[in-house]
C-alpha cells in the first residue's frame, strides 16, 4: 500500500507550524511536501528591525530544508486546486508549471496587504508585509535622508525627511518607533544644512494607538512614540496620494516622498476561486480547521475562519499567535484522518501580546499583567527568542552588537520600487525582470471594510468581504509608479514616459510622438534598446548593438517598445497573455466554480488619475539593461552624434 501524500500550501506560521508536527507524528508514514514561493520561514514580528538596520535579513528568514526534516519542499506558487481531482496546480520561480497530486491538502496561504478604494495609494505606498519591503523601505529612507542632508532648498529637504506611515497597530506603530530612532541617528552624524530634522507621521482613524490592546499599553505607546517627536495623528487617514506627498481626510496637505501602507491584510485570493462558503474573505471550516464537505482539506492561518469556542459567534482573528497554534492543531487532526490519534478542537487561551518601539522601550500585557520601559522590553525580546525556530543566537548576536556599536545607514540597491508593488498577491517575492510575473501577479483590490477598515491592523483584521470590487482609480491593469515598461507617473504631463524608459511614451518635449531633434524620419537614437533601427541601418535591419535582435514594436501611443524577450522565447511562448489574465505564458485559465479552482478575478482597467489613456504595460526591461532606480530618473536620450538631446535634463 503506498504512503498517504500530505501537501501543504504556505509556510507561514501555520503552515511552518503544520510541516514541523507533521514531520514528527508520522514517522516517516507519509509523503509531505510544502509548496512555498521562498525557501525560507519569515518571522514577521522582527520585519520592522530589519528596516530599521537592527537586523540582518537572514536573522529573521529561517531555512525551511535546514529545520523541517522528511518534508519535501518545492519552490513554487499555488494558482489553481483542482477539488474533485485533488490535485494542486502551481508555477515555479522560473516560470515553469507542475501539478502536485494529494490525499490531504492543508490550505495556508497567509494573506496579503489589504488596499482601500484611496486615489493614489496603489501607486505611491509600499506595504510592509515581505522581507522585500523591509530591505526598500531602509534603503529607501536612507537615501531620502542623505538628499535632504545635500539639499540647500528648505522646502525639498521637508518633503524628503518626512515619512508617513498609515495604519497604528501592531506593525505600524512598530515601523514607526523604530524609524524615527534610525532617521534620528543618521542625522546627529550628519546633520541637514537647513538645520531641520526627520519627521514622522503615524495616521489612523482609531480613536488611540494600538485599540486592540489594553488602554494602558496603547497610552504607553502614544507617549513613547511623542517623545521621539513622532506626528501622532488619530481620527485621520490619508484622503489622496500623489507622488509629491499626500492630502489628508482633515483637508491638510503633507509633502512627502514616502508612503507606508500598514492598514492591515486580507486573506491571499487564492481561497476565493474554490467555490466554497466563505467569511469575510476566509475559508468557513469546523472547530477542527476541516472544511465541511470535504474531508480531505484542511485549513488554518488566515485563510481560515475558525470558530472561537470562547466566544460563540466569533472567529478567531488573524493573528500570528493564533496561527502558530492552528498549525499544530491542524497537523494532530491530518494524522488523525489517516487513522492514528484522536481529532482535537481548536480552544485557546490568551496569552497577552507584546510590542517592541525600539531601544529599551516596550509595551506587553503578558497574561494579563500590564508592563511598559525596560522591563517590558526585556520580556519583548525574550518572548521572540523563545518563539523563535531558528536563528536564535544570532538574532541575539545583533541586539548585543546593535546596543555597543553604531548602526550602518547604507544603501544597498538590491530591491527598486517597482519590484515592490503594494498590489501584489505575493509581497514575499520581489519581481524580478526578464522572468515571467509568478511572484507578483496582480491581486484583486478590495472594498473598504465599513467596520474599522483603517483601526483594524496587521494581523488583526477579518479580512476583505467574500466578493471585493475594484478599488476606485487603481485599476488592476495599471502598473505601480517607475516601473519599467509600465506607464508614466503622474507628474509627466501628458502622460508621457520618462524618456529612455524601454516601453514607454516619448518624452515630454516631444509631443506627438516625435523623434528627438536631429532624429529625422521619427527614428530614435541609436543605442535605444527595443527602438527602431537607427539612421545609418538600410534595410530596416537592426541595429547592432539592439538586445533580441528583433524591430521595435509599435505601442498604442504610436512609440516604439521593445519585445522584452528573446527571438526564440518570444516564438516559443507565443502572443502574450492579456493583462487581466493570469500573466503566466503559457498558462491554461481554470474553470470557476466548486470543486476546481478558477481564475483569481482582476479588477477592471481603467483610466488612471494622472496618466493619459490606458496603453499596453509592456514587457520587462531587457537583460542587458537594469531598470531605473525607484526615485532617480534614467539619463537622457542618446544621440548619434554623442551630444544630449535637447531638452534633456
Amino acid at each position: 500500500m503506498s504512503r498517504p501524500r500530505i501537501v501543504i500550501v504556505g509556510a507561514g506560521f501555520a503552515g511552518y507550524r503544520t510541516a514541523r508536527t507533521l514531520s514528527r507524528l508520522t514517522r516517516h508514514q507519509a509523503d509531505i511536501t510544502l509548496l512555498n514561493p521562498t525557501d525560507y520561514f519569515l518571522y514577521l514580528p522582527l520585519l520592522p528591525q530589519v528596516a530599521a538596520g537592527i537586523l540582518e535579513p537572514r536573522r529573521v528568514s529561517v531555512s525551511l530544508s535546514g529545520t523541517l526534516p522528511h518534508v519535501r519542499l518545492v519552490l513554487g506558487e499555488a494558482d489553481g486546486i483542482d477539488l474533485d481531482g485533488r490535485t494542486v496546480h502551481y508555477t515555479g520561480p522560473e516560470g515553469e508549471d507542475g501539478t502536485l497530486p494529494y490525499d490531504r491538502l492543508v490550505l495556508a496561504a497567509g494573506s496579503v496587504n489589504k488596499l482601500l478604494p484611496i486615489p493614489g495609494v496603489a501607486e505611491h505606498a509600499h506595504g510592509f508585509r515581505g522581507l522585500p519591503e523591509a530591505l526598500y523601505l531602509r534603503d529607501h529612507v536612507t537615501r531620502q535622508v542623505e538628499l535632504a542632508a545635500a539639499a540647500d532648498d528648505r522646502a525639498e529637504c521637508a518633503a524628503r525627511c518626512t515619512f508617513v506611515v498609515v495604519g497604528a497597530g501592531y506593525t505600524g506603530t512598530e515601523v514607526a518607533a523604530h524609524g524615527a530612532m534610525y532617521t534620528d541617528a543618521q542625522v546627529r552624524k550628519h546633520p541637514m544644512r537647513t538645520g531641520m530634522r526627520p519627521r514622522w507621521m503615524l495616521l489612523d482613524v482609531a480613536p488611540r494607538v494600538m485599540p486592540e490592546m489594553d488602554e494602558r499599553l496603547s497610552r504607553t505607546a502614544e507617549r513613547v512614540l511623542r517623545q521621539r517627536g513622532v506626528d501622532v495623528r488619530m481620527g485621520t487617514s490619508v484622503k489622496e496620494a500623489t507622488h509629491d506627498g499626500v492630502v489628508l481626510t482633515d483637508g491638510t496637505s503633507v509633502d512627502t516622498r514616502t508612503l507606508v501602507w500598514c492598514v492591515g491584510v486580507r486573506p491571499d485570493p487564492l481561497v476565493e476561486s474554490l467555490g466554497l462558503p466563505m467569511e469575510r474573505g476566509r475559508l468557513l471550516v469546523d472547530p477542527h480547521l476541516q472544511v465541511p464537505g470535504r474531508p480531505e482539506l484542511f485549513t488554518c492561518g488566515d485563510v481560515a475562519a475558525v470558530p472561537d469556542l470562547n466566544q460563540p459567534g466569533q472567529y478567531t482573528p488573524m493573528t500570528a499567535q493564533h496561527a502558530w497554534r492552528h498549525g499544530k492543531v491542524c497537523a494532530h487532526n491530518v494524522v488523525a484522518s489517516l487513522g492514528r490519534g484522536q481529532r482535537r478542537a481548536y480552544r485557546h487561551r490568551d496569552l497577552g501580546f507584546v510590542v517592541d518601539l525600539g531601544g529599551a522601550k516596550a509595551a506587553a500585557n503578558p497574561l494579563g499583567v500590564a508592563m511598559s520601559g525596560p522591563a517590558a522590553g526585556a520580556v519583548t525580546r525574550g518572548y521572540h527568542l523563545a518563539a523563535m525556530p531558528g536563528n536564535r543566537v544570532r538574532v541575539a548576536a545583533d541586539w548585543l552588537l546593535d546596543a555597543v556599536l553604531p548602526r550602518q545607514a547604507v544603501q544597498l540597491g538590491l530591491v527598486r520600487s517597482w519590484s515592490v508593488p503594494l498590489e501584489s498577491s505575493s509581497p514575499e517575492v520581489a519581481r524580478v525582470p526578464g522572468r515571467p510575473e509568478v511572484a507578483g501577479r496582480p491581486a484583486t483590490p478590495t472594498t473598504p471594510d465599513t467596520q474599522r477598515s483603517d483601526t483594524e491592523p496587521e494581523g488583526e483584521q477579518a479580512g476583505g468581504t467574500t466578493n471585493d470590487a475594484a478599488a476606485k482609480n487603481q485599476p488592476d491593469s495599471e502598473p505601480a509608479r517607475s516601473r519599467p515598461g509600465d506607464e508614466p507617473a503622474g507628474n509627466q504631463p501628458g502622460g508621457a514616459g520618462a524618456m529612455s524608459r524601454p516601453g514607454s511614451q516619448p518624452a515630454k518635449n516631444q509631443p506627438g510622438g516625435q523623434p528627438a531633434k536631429a532624429q529625422p524620419g521619427g527614428e530614435p537614437a541609436k543605442n535605444q534598446p527595443g527602438s527602431e533601427p537607427a539612421k545609418n541601418q538600410p534595410g530596416g535591419e537592426p541595429a547592432k548593438n539592439q538586445p533580441h535582435g528583433e524591430r521595435a514594436q509599435k505601442g498604442p501611443s504610436g512609440s516604439p517598445r521593445a519585445s522584452g524577450k528573446p527571438r526564440r522565447a518570444v516564438e516559443a511562448a507565443g502572443p502574450r497573455p492579456a493583462r487581466g489574465g493570469s500573466g503566466r505564458p503559457g498558462k491554461a485559465q481554470r474553470a470557476s466554480g466548486a470543486g476546481s479552482a478558477g481564475k483569481r478575478p482582476t479588477a477592471p482597467s481603467g483610466p488612471s488619475r494622472s496618466a493619459g489613456p490606458p496603453t499596453d504595460p509592456g514587457p520587462e526591461p531587457p537583460a542587458n539593461q537594469p531598470p531605473p532606480g525607484p526615485d532617480i530618473a534614467p539619463g537622457p536620450v542618446k544621440r548619434t552624434d554623442g551630444r544630449a538631446a535637447e531638452g534633456d535634463s
